[in-house]
C-alpha cells in the first residue's frame, strides 16, 4: 500500500464564505470528508501546515513546506500539497530548488472553486494529484486539470477557468484521464542523493520595462536589493537613447547586485545576442535568462543569493539548468 502525505496550506480549495469574501477555512477532518481516492490501494494522511490565502505566501512559508517534507521524507511514498493557485508556480518552482535529488514525488494542486462548492473542480484535480503521488518518479510537479507540468515550468495563465495552467516553453510531463497516466516527457531520474536547502535571499525585485521607465529607479534598487530580474521586451535588451538603464544597469553589477535580463513574452526565452540593444547590456556581467519564466526566476535567484554572495558563482547558478528550469539550448 502507497503512504501520501497531504499537506495542506489553505488556498481556494479550502475556502469557505466570510464576511468579507472567500476565505481559507476547512479543518483536515473536513477536507479528507471529500476525498476521492477510487480503488486504489493508497492511504493519504492529511497534515494542516498553514491555512493562508495564497497571496499571502511568503518565502519563509515554502521553507517550511520544503522542511515538513524533509522531516516526513522517510515515512512516505510521494507528497502532495493543496495551495492557492495565485502563487503555486512560484512555489513549485521553490521547492525544486530546495528539495534536490527527490526520488518521490512532490505534487503541488488546487482549484479554482472550493471543494465544499457543488460545481467544483477540486475533487478532480486531488483525485489526480493522489493517482500522480502513487507514480514510480521523483521531483516537484503540478497537477491541474488532468495536466501534469514540472514544477519549474508552471505558470498561472487563467484567473477563472479550470484549465488556469500551462507548461511554458517545455512539453507535460504527462496526462491522466480516468485513473490513467499517460506521459509525454517524464524527467530522467534524479543524480545524487535526496538533499534539502532552504536557504533563501528574499531581497530580490522584479521591474517590468515599460516605454517612459525612469533611470533613477535603479538608485533605489542598488541600496535596497541584491538582485534585480528586469522583464524587457522581445528578445532582451535596454534602450539606450533618451532614458537610457545601460550606465545604471552598469552600476548595479559593480556594486555586486545580481541582475538578470528577461523577457517579458512567454514563450522562447530572450536572445540578447541579436540585437544591439541586446548587444550593449550583454557588455556588462548581467545574467541571462534563456527560456526560463519569471515565476522559476524570482524562486532561483532567492535560493542562489541564499546561498552565494559572489556575483559570479550567482550567476554560474542561475544559467545551468536545475530540474529542468531552462532548456539546454541556453546553457554555456
Amino acid at each position: 500500500m502507497k503512504k501520501i502525505l497531504l499537506i495542506a496550506t489553505g488556498g481556494t480549495i479550502v475556502s469557505v464564505e466570510g464576511q468579507e469574501g472567500l476565505v481559507p477555512g476547512l479543518t483536515a477532518e473536513e477536507l479528507m470528508k471529500h476525498f476521492q481516492h477510487g480503488d486504489w490501494d493508497v492511504e493519504v494522511t492529511c497534515h494542516v501546515l498553514m491555512n493562508r490565502d495564497s497571496t499571502n505566501m511568503q518565502p519563509e512559508h515554502w521553507q517550511q513546506m520544503a522542511d515538513c517534507i524533509a522531516q516526513h521524507y522517510g515515512d512516505y511514498d510521494g507528497f502532495i500539497i493543496t495551495h492557492g493557485t495565485d502563487t503555486m508556480a512560484y512555489t513549485s518552482a521553490a521547492l525544486s530548488y530546495m528539495l534536490q535529488g527527490l526520488g518521490k514525488p512532490v505534487v503541488i494542486t488546487g482549484s479554482q472553486v472550493p471543494i465544499s462548492f457543488k460545481r467544483t473542480d477540486a475533487k478532480k484535480n486531488v483525485a489526480d494529484a493522489v493517482r500522480f503521488a502513487c507514480e514510480d518518479i521523483g521531483g516537484v510537479f503540478v497537477v491541474f486539470d488532468g495536466r501534469v507540468i514540472l514544477g519549474t515550468r508552471a505558470v498561472k495563465m487563467r484567473t477563472k477557468s479550470y484549465d488556469a495552467f500551462e507548461s511554458i516553453n517545455h512539453p507535460y510531463v504527462a496526462y491522466i484521464t480516468q485513473e490513467d497516466v499517460q506521459y509525454y516527457g517524464k524527467p530522467a531520474a534524479a543524480e545524487g542523493p535526496f538533499t534539502v536547502n532552504t536557504s533563501l535571499c528574499p531581497d530580490v525585485f522584479l521591474l517590468k520595462l515599460f516605454p517612459g521607465t525612469k533611470p533613477e529607479i535603479f538608485d533605489y534598487l542598488k541600496h535596497n536589493y541584491k538582485g534585480v530580474v528586469i522583464e524587457s521586451f522581445g528578445n532582451g535588451g535596454l534602450p539606450f537613447e533618451e532614458r537610457s538603464l545601460l550606465e545604471k544597469v552598469k552600476e548595479l553589477t559593480e556594486a555586486g547586485v545580481a541582475v538578470l535580463i528577461s523577457t517579458q513574452c512567454l514563450e522562447e526565452g530572450e536572445d540578447l545576442y541579436l540585437y544591439e540593444v541586446g548587444m550593449k547590456v550583454a557588455q556588462y556581467n548581467v545574467i541571462l535568462s534563456g527560456d526560463m519564466n519569471t515565476e522559476a526566476l524570482i524562486a532561483k535567484l532567492m535560493w542562489a543569493l541564499g546561498n552565494e554572495s559572489n556575483p559570479q558563482q550567482v550567476k554560474e547558478i542561475m544559467e545551468r539548468t536545475i530540474a529542468g528550469d531552462r532548456s539546454v539550448d541556453w546553457e554555456k
